[in-house]
């Protein structure tokens, strides 16, 4: 029976290189630096649910719309990891810690079927940080920093090509470019859900007048 993993992508020919060199730098980076950036990379996206949970808490005294494009956020996400899943499926591209010779991996090679392009780490993580930058360009600008680290982050892991987190990120920035603005056009729905029993959860929005305060949050600046 041939090896499944011979009727598959191969995707070294395109960044093979590059990753070898990165894969380089790993085996020969010192012990903690590894772990460091294998714990970062296993785990730093719970980082993002956090933000998230900030910019929910701070819009709870902003405008209707930008509340929106805080609960859209998660979702967003998720639509994002589903079209990045429909790429997997149709590419199948072998990891690059099963695919080249002498390369490894500092956590568990995937194994065929966990297809490597694109890498979803980096659809999610960038998913989140862009649809964040749509209601406050500071937050935005610090997760978008955390989410290019977390991209490059699997790559060092050695369970990526650089290709697949920077297709990645692009899935991730684009569903979020288009979706974010649509969000803020529900602004009148969560209107509607303030002036019911979920008011607690999303407060009282803000005034007419502008807050200086929330002047971060989606208001206008003069």
């Amino acid at each position: 029976m041939p090896n499944r993993a011979l009727a598959v992508y191969d995707g070294s020919g395109i960044d093979g290189s590059l990753y070898t060199r990165v894969n380089g730098w790993a085996q020969s980076a010192p012990h903690w630096l590894d772990e460091l950036i294998k714990v970062w990379s296993a785990l730093g996206l719970g980082l993002f649910a956090l933000f998230m949970l900030w910019a929910w808490w701070r819009a709870r005294g902003a405008d209707s719309a930008v509340m929106a494009k805080v609960l859209a956020s998660p979702v967003i996400v998720v639509l994002a990891y589903a079209v990045n899943s429909v790429f997997k499926g149709i590419v199948e591209e072998v990891r690059p810690c099963a695919q080249i010779p002498g390369s490894i991996s500092l956590e568990t090679c995937p194994g065929t079927g966990d297809w490597s392009f694109p890498s979803n780490h980096s659809v999610i993580a960038f998913a989140a940080a862009v649809s964040l930058w749509f209601v406050n360009r500071r937050l935005g600008s610090v997760a978008v920093l955390f989410a290019a680290l977390m991209a490059a982050s699997r790559v060092w892991v050695g369970v990526h090509y650089p290709h697949d987190v920077a297709v990645g990120a692009l899935v991730g920035l684009l569903v979020a470019v288009v979706l974010a603005p649509v969000a803020g056009r529900c602004g009148p729905l969560v209107d509607r859900m303030r002036s019911g029993a979920l008011r607690p959860l999303l407060g009282p929005g803000q005034p007419p007048l502008v807050s200086p305060e929330y002047a971060g949050y989606g208001a206008p600046r003069h």
